[in-house]
């Protein structure tokens, strides 16, 4: 009898070599899940702890602030957004504002890599924000501080590029999750948003680091849903046909919110003042606010729930939806630290509960529970700021563990992304990155030539020759250097033009021109140049734009310092393209 193949009898071996390669991985995973998981533990204490601090009391602050005096509302805001402008602006600027794009952007730009100090710099500062009055969430920063303990535990232990966006992802999910009691959520956060990789490779590791830090949660927090939500049932066909429309509703306001957002960044960057007098002024603003609309202060999960079960009444919320926004805003734009999501849930579910007496009132017998619609309407708010339904579904649900809701959820956020995707290019994290040159959407042939700058690739020695030189002197010198192009400067290294052999054509026949004519006379002086810090990118757009090969690189006062050509940015791409996928294969 012929020997049997080894291989051919097990099997089993191949699924066994491919499951040791990821098990490093997994216990890499396992490592950030658990440290991303006492993040998030120490950052919620931290934000009751600075409440406490300011206040005096650790509850709600709707239940407490009627017994302030009214410099006990208005003064900590101010004390707090100066003592965050101050961390921000001399210990971690990225850590500013709501922390999802610059995880986002370190991904796709920086192969996943974040400054080591992020992570406490942003405990600090977004804890100190919301405890104080700050009106943001805490689900920003804690995906920059999961993830800055992902890439930081890939760094330590030298991983390469693939497995260290992996580990950001891990922790992102793993704070997610960690946060808001939502393991599932925190997968498709991480997967959906920042990685936009379902792969095995990424999701299994994402998946390890998402319900272990849920574990470490629950064990300190309890495992309940963080919204008491009304019971649903459908009661009528009829009213299943609301939601759509919720779903249009909920766009444009989400639309409205990006807009105001970005609108005020771009007012606040006006205001050439210290970074921690301008964060001072904002917070006093918004404890201005604070005296009137208590229900601004914070995540505002309080408010949430009055209006989940409709006991706030319509006009307050009305006012709230757009006090809201503005009161967010300020907070961000002024430099603030903190994040979007839980802001996202307040004016969904302040539209909702109006929307929901709204058709109550129009359609009492077909709409027996208004603050159903104040619930649906939260995810359609994320979805629409985000254009990411799946996770908004998610969330919805596993923040309410109510089934009966998944139907008009679904509905709502897919409507609420399809309107507000066509209004506005980008989402609430996107827009702020495309604001910076970096387009997601372009894809990672963009993204690679967006990490390098024109010093990185030109050659710093350029074929020159003196603008006065004689038409003998141009061809030797082009017979001499065999270059393409002869860079023309004059007396002071200033590029005044450029000599190609296009330039030549007209008179190489006329040798009686040898004395009339400088090079000056014949070369192209309306000339495409670059900076030395200009992106690549941008350059091989100027390069294919007026179909030439290679671009002189100037100074700000115009001075000659090297020169950039395609092939060598096409060879970087190459050798970039070539070390991604080896990473990919190791």
């Amino acid at each position: 009898m012929p020997q049997q193949n080894v291989c051919d009898s097990r099997p089993w071996l191949g699924v066994s070599s491919r499951i040791n390669a990821h098990t490093p991985m997994l216990l890499l995973a396992l490592g950030v899940g658990v440290l991303a998981g006492y993040g998030s533990v120490l950052f919620r204490y931290a934000i009751d702890a600075v409440q406490v601090l300011f206040y005096r009391n650790g509850a709600d602050f709707l239940e407490f602030c009627d017994t302030l005096p009214w410099y006990a509302i208005v003064l900590p805001p101010a004390v707090g957004g100066a003592i965050v402008g101050l961390l921000t602006s001399k210990g971690a600027p990225e850590a500013k504002g709501h922390g999802v794009p610059e995880v986002m952007e370190a991904v796709a730009l920086r192969d996943g890599v974040i400054r080591k100090r992020v992570a406490a710099v942003k405990i600090a500062a977004s804890a100190i924000c919301i405890g104080s009055g700050g009106s943001v969430g805490r689900e920003g920063p804690i995906v920059q501080i999961g993830s800055s303990i992902g890439s930081t535990f890939g760094q330590l232990l030298k991983v390469n590029r693939t497995n260290q966006r992996t580990l950001v992802g891990c922790g992102a999910a793993a704070g997610i999750a960690a946060t808001f009691n939502a393991p599932i959520a925190g997968i498709l956060f991480a997967l959906e948003i920042l990685l936009g990789d379902f792969g095995f490779a990424a999701f299994s590791p994402v998946v390890l680091s998402s319900v272990t830090a849920t574990a470490i949660s629950r064990y300190y927090f309890g495992d309940f849903p963080a919204f008491i939500s009304p019971v649903y049932e459908l009661g009528s066909i009829w009213e299943l046909g609301l939601f759509p429309v919720l779903g249009v509703v909920t766009a444009l306001i989400a639309v409205l919110f990006v807009f105001v957002l970005y609108k005020m960044e771009d007012l606040a960057d006006r205001v050439a003042i210290p970074p921690m007098l301008k964060a001072s002024l904002g917070g006093l603003c918004i404890g201005g606010m604070l005296l009137y609309f208590p229900e601004l202060m914070g995540v505002g999960y309080g408010a949430i729930t009055l209006s989940l079960m409709d006991k706030m009444a319509w006009g307050t919320m009305l006012v709230l939806v757009f006090l809201k926004i503005f009161a967010t805003s300020l907070t961000i734009s002024s430099g603030g630290s903190g994040g979007i999501f839980a802001p996202s849930l307040f004016i969904g579910a302040m539209t909702g509960g109006v929307f929901g007496v709204a058709v109550h009132y129009a359609f009492p017998a077909v709409v027996p529970t208004p603050g159903i619609f104040a619930l649906i309407a939260m995810g359609g708010l994320v979805a629409g700021t985000t254009y990411a339904p799946i996770t908004a579904i998610l969330i919805i649900f596993e923040l309410t563990s109510n089934y009966h809701i998944i139907l008009p959820l679904m509905l709502t956020c897919i409507i609420s992304t399809l309107i507000a995707s066509s209004i506005s290019t980008g989402s609430i994290y996107t827009i702020k990155l495309m604001r910076r040159g970096v387009d997601l959407q372009d894809g990672m042939e963009q993204n690679i030539l967006k990490k390098y700058r024109v010093k990185d690739l030109m050659h710093p020695v350029a074929d020159t020759l003196y603008e006065g030189a004689s038409l003998q002197q141009v061809f030797e010198t082009f017979r001499r250097k065999n270059a393409p192009y002869l860079h023309l400067v004059d007396s002071k290294g200033e590029l005044s033009g450029i000599i190609s052999f296009r330039d030549l054509r007209s008179v190489l026949a006329e040798e009686y021109l040898d004395n009339l004519l400088i090079a000056k006379d014949i070369a192209t002086t309306c000339i495409e140049t670059v900076k030395e810090n200009d992106v690549v990118l941008e350059a091989l757009h100027k390069m294919a734009e007026f179909s030439i090969s290679q671009l002189p690189v100037v100074r700000a006062d115009g001075t000659l310092i090297g020169t950039l050509r395609e092939q060598d940015v096409l060879a970087a791409y190459d050798q970039s393209v070539v070390g991604m996928q080896l990473d990919e294969a190791a």
